[in-house]
């Protein structure tokens, strides 16, 4: 009897141990922020949370519908957010003070990878007459949503071509909501700002003939000598049907991961998404961009430790 009552005793410690070191763990609970749903980001952030979720050391990550860049770097400063996408240039305004951040730069923002161009984009169609960004002038264009990544890109491309809010008919609107409109002939022209083929962009192709606005080289040239962020792009043709490819200039899509996730959540994070890559590509085009190789290029920020700690393992330079 004595030798029964202490298997027993044995086995309860040992059930009692497990559960301890089960609840000691815990589960990490993750919230990424992405942007509209008829964007890039939406996509690849649920893709991002699938692969973090299944992949993951006991994580459970959610993707979110949001506005965007700014908003989402709004949302890691309040805590909303853990990770979130954000265009390459907002996160530098953010973490200098700049811009539409003026006076709050961010502590909390870390870099956890460069992903793939930005592209901005001037969208029309066929029956507006627009072919150039002159042809904007007295127009009813739609700038992104007031004070977003896209709006500043927006203002930012219609300096550098001589043009101001003051000479257009601005409308603050989400992507999709820009594309109805275009769609209802109620809007002459939009700016977007993301990967392409840019859903909204398809969706209004599927029933008008869409029309991209070249950016013409001297006009790209300027917005160059100002902003740093910007490349020259080429849109090929085949991307939405066109007749020609049309001439532009990018920024870059990233990722930021909020300083206060564990180191050791951050480095796990970081090596399944980067060996996870081919679940991106099918979630959206943009996907099959991403890349570790490319991952520091243009980071405007200082890495997440954990991150930096498995870059520096996989031999990715700065």
């Amino acid at each position: 009897m004595k030798r029964i009552k202490q298997g027993w005793i044995g086995l309860l410690i040992v059930i009692l141990t497990l559960m301890a070191a089960g609840c000691g763990k815990g589960e990490t609970l993750l919230t990424l922020g992405t942007g509209g749903q008829s964007g890039t980001y939406y996509p690849l952030g649920v893709a991002t949370a699938k692969i973090f979720t299944d992949k993951g050391d006991n994580v459970k990550a959610n993707a979110v519908s949001t506005d965007a860049s700014v908003a989402n770097i709004n949302g890691i400063e309040d805590g909303q957010y853990d990770l979130a996408f954000v265009q390459n240039d907002i996160t530098y305004y953010a973490a200098t003070g700049t811009e539409m951040f003026e006076g709050k730069s961010s502590d909390k923002l870390r870099g956890f990878g460069i992903l793939y161009p930005e592209v901005i984009q001037v969208i029309t169609t066929a029956d507006t007459g627009i072919s150039n960004l002159a042809d904007l002038r007295g127009k009813r264009v739609a700038v992104g949503k007031a004070a977003s990544g896209a709006e500043a890109n927006a203002r930012q491309v219609l300096e550098a071509a001589g043009l101001t809010y003051e000479d257009i008919d601005e409308e603050f609107l989400s992507f999709g909501d820009a594309a109805q409109k275009l769609k209802d002939q109620n809007l002459d022209a939009a700016f977007i700002t993301a990967g392409t083929p840019t859903g909204a962009v398809q969706e209004l192709g599927a029933t008008h003939e869409v029309r991209l606005v070249s950016i013409p080289a001297d006009t790209a040239q300027a917005l160059k000598d100002q902003y740093p962020f910007y490349v020259d792009y080429t849109i090929p043709k085949d991307t939405y049907g066109l007749d020609e490819d049309a001439q532009t200039v990018a920024v870059s899509a990233m990722l930021v991961i909020s300083s206060e996730v564990d180191e050791d959540v951050a480095y796990d994070l970081a090596e399944v998404f980067y060996e996870n890559l081919s679940e991106l590509a099918k979630a959206h085009q943009k996907g099959s961009v991403i890349s570790l190789e490319t991952a520091r290029e243009g980071m405007p920020i200082e890495l997440h430790a954990g991150v930096e700690k498995y870059f520096e393992e996989q031999g990715v330079q700065k």
